[in-house]
C-alpha cells in the first residue's frame, strides 16, 4: 500500500467550545471532525508516516474497516493525507495568472494636492491644493470609457475618488458623478462612488449633494485629540482634530444613504488600539473603525517597531474577543478589521492575490497612466499603460505572474497563504523596493491573528451560526 503523509500546509485544527474542527486551507472552509477522522489524525501527531493497512489496523475495531476507508479517500480527496512526500511539504498548485483582467474598478486621483499636512502621509507626490496636480475632466472621461472598454457588460461599477484630498477638487467630482451615472445608464449597468475624506472641507450643502449622490465615505481620523492632533495637523503645525470631530458630527447627523466607516492609521509610539477604537465607534459614532499599522513607511520614523506591532496585534485580538462576546449576544461590533478577516472565511475567499489591484482594480493618475493602486499612483514604479491605450497586459500579466509564482518563497507552504496571499504590494515595494515580493516582515503576527480569526470564526459558527447572516452577509449590499 501507498505510504501516507500529513499535508501539513493544507490544514490548520482548533477546538471550539469542546468540537473539534479543521480549516480546510486550500479552499478555506471550516469543518467539524468527525470521530474517524479525529482518530486518523491523531495518528499523525506521533509518525510522520503511515500506510492505509496500518490506519486501518489501529482504528477498525473502534470505527469500522469501511469507515476508516472512507475517511482516508476524503482526507486525501482534500490533500489534507498524501502519498507523494513531495507535496506532503508544500499547500495546493500554484495559482494561474488570469486569463483576462476583469477590471470593474478605477482609482481616480483627482487631486495630488491636500489642505493638511500630516507627519506620515506616504504620497510621494503630496503638495499643498493651489499646487497639487488636479486631474482634467477629460482625463477622467477617458478612464470611464477605458472601464467600459476593457471590462463591458459588468452589471456593476466603481468609481473612487481619491487624492491627497479629493473634496479639494469637488468641480471634478461633481461632474464625473454625473457623466458616470449617464454613460453606465446607458450600457444598462449601475455604478457607485466611493471617497476618503479628512472632513475639514465638509458642510451641509456638500453633505447632503454626497447622501444624494450615495457616494460612500470613509473618513481618516487617528482617535482622540491627543493621537489624532499628533500626525494630523494643518500647514502651521496646529492639530486638526477639533475641526475634524465638528464635521464627522456634521457629516454623522446628516448623511444617511450608507455606512461611514473611519480608518485609523498607527505609526510608531501609537498602539492602544482598544482606547482608540472606543473613541471613535462609541463616542463619536462611526459605523465601522479599521486599523492600518504602518510598517513599511519611507520615514522610518513613523513606522512601528517589532515591539509596538506586536502590541497593535495584542489589541487587536483584544478587541477581537469583544466582537465574539458580541456576535455570540447577536450584536455586530463595528471592528472593520475583524469583521474583513470573518467575511472572507465566511465566504471561503480563497485570495491567490492579496487584493484586487491590477486585476479588477487599477489607479488613474492625474496624467493618465493606470497604476497599482492609489498608492502607487506618483511613485517611481512604472505604469501599466494609460486612458488612451487602454491597459498594458503584457507588463501587467507579467508583474501577476511574478506575484503568484510562490515556488521557494514561505507563501509556498503558509497556512494563510490564500487569506493573506503574501501581504501588500505597497508595503513590499516601500520595504523592498519590489512590489511582487510578499511582505515577510510581520508573517508571524499574521499567521497568529489568522489563526486567532478562525478561532473567533468557529465559535460564531457552532454557537450563533445566524450571525452571519443577519450581520456578515447583508454588508456588501449595504455598502453597495
Amino acid at each position: 500500500m501507498s505510504t501516507l503523509h500529513l499535508v501539513a500546509p493544507n490544514l490548520h485544527r482548533l477546538d471550539s467550545g469542546g468540537r473539534q474542527m479543521l480549516f480546510h486551507v486550500p479552499s478555506s472552509a471550516l469543518f467539524e471532525l468527525d470521530a474517524p477522522a479525529r482518530d486518523v489524525l491523531a495518528l499523525f501527531d506521533t509518525h510522520a508516516t503511515l500506510d492505509a493497512e496500518a490506519i486501518e489496523a489501529r482504528l477498525a475495531q473502534r470505527h469500522g474497516v469501511d469507515a476508516v476507508r472512507e475517511t482516508v479517500a476524503e482526507l486525501c480527496r482534500l490533500a489534507v493525507l498524501a502519498a507523494d512526500q513531495a507535496a506532503a511539504g508544500s499547500g495546493a498548485a500554484l495559482p494561474s495568472p488570469p486569463p483576462t483582467f476583469p477590471l470593474n474598478t478605477v482609482v481616480l486621483n483627482v487631486n495630488t494636492g491636500c489642505n493638511l499636512s500630516c507627519t506620515y502621509c506616504y504620497k510621494e507626490d503630496l503638495s499643498a491644493p493651489a499646487r497639487g496636480l488636479r486631474m482634467s475632466f477629460e482625463t477622467a472621461a477617458k478612464a470611464i470609457e477605458m472601464l467600459l472598454a476593457e471590462s463591458p457588460a459588468q452589471p456593476r461599477y466603481t468609481i473612487v475618488f481619491f487624492g491627497g484630498e479629493p473634496l479639494s477638487n469637488m468641480p471634478l467630482i461633481r461632474a464625473v458623478v454625473a457623466h458616470a451615472q449617464r454613460r453606465f445608464a446607458e450600457h444598462g449597468a449601475a455604478v457607485d462612488f466611493t471617497l476618503t475624506t479628512n472632513a475639514t472641507l465638509l458642510d451641509e450643502r456638500l453633505i447632503d449633494w454626497l447622501d444624494a449622490n450615495r457616494v460612500g465615505i470613509t473618513v481618516s481620523m487617528d482617535g482622540p485629540p491627543a493621537v489624532h492632533d499628533r500626525n494630523r495637523r494643518s500647514f502651521g503645525g496646529q492639530g486638526t482634530y477639533d475641526v475634524v470631530r465638528r464635521k464627522v458630527d456634521l457629516l454623522l447627523a446628516r448623511y444617511r444613504s450608507r455606512p461611514v466607516g473611519c480608518r485609523v492609521t498607527l505609526t510608531r509610539g501609537i498602539t492602544d488600539v482598544e482606547q482608540i477604537f472606543d473613541h471613535l465607534y462609541r463616542e463619536v459614532g462611526f459605523h465601522e473603525v479599521g486599523f492600518g499599522p504602518v510598517t513599511s513607511g519611507e520615514l522610518q520614523a513613523f513606522n512601528l517597531d517589532a515591539e509596538e506591532l506586536a502590541a497593535v496585534f495584542t489589541g487587536l485580538k483584544t478587541l477581537g474577543r469583544r466582537y465574539l462576546d458580541a456576535a455570540l449576544d447577536g450584536r455586530s461590533l463595528g471592528f472593520g478589521n475583524m469583521h474583513q478577516l470573518l467575511t472572507d472565511l465566511h465566504e471561503g475567499n480563497r485570495k491567490s492575490l492579496p487584493c484586487g489591484a491590477g486585476v479588477a482594480l487599477l489607479a488613474v493618475d492625474g496624467k493618465g497612466g493606470l497604476n497599482l493602486c492609489h498608492r502607487f499612483t506618483g511613485s517611481s514604479l512604472p505604469t501599466f499603460g494609460d486612458v488612451d491605450a487602454g491597459i498594458d497586459r503584457a507588463r501587467l500579466a507579467a508583474f501577476i505572474a511574478r506575484r503568484l509564482e510562490r515556488s521557494g518563497t514561505g507563501c509556498e507552504s503558509c497556512r494563510i497563504r490564500n487569506i493573506c496571499s503574501g501581504g501588500c504590494y505597497h508595503e513590499s515595494y516601500a520595504k523592498y523596493g519590489d512590489a511582487a515580493v510578499p511582505s515577510y516582515h510581520y508573517c508571524e503576527l499574521l499567521r497568529d491573528w489568522v489563526d486567532f480569526g478562525i478561532e473567533v470564526y468557529a465559535r460564531i459558527v457552532t454557537e450563533n451560526p445566524g450571525f452571519f447572516a443577519e450581520h456578515v452577509s447583508p454588508r456588501r449590499s449595504v455598502r453597495a
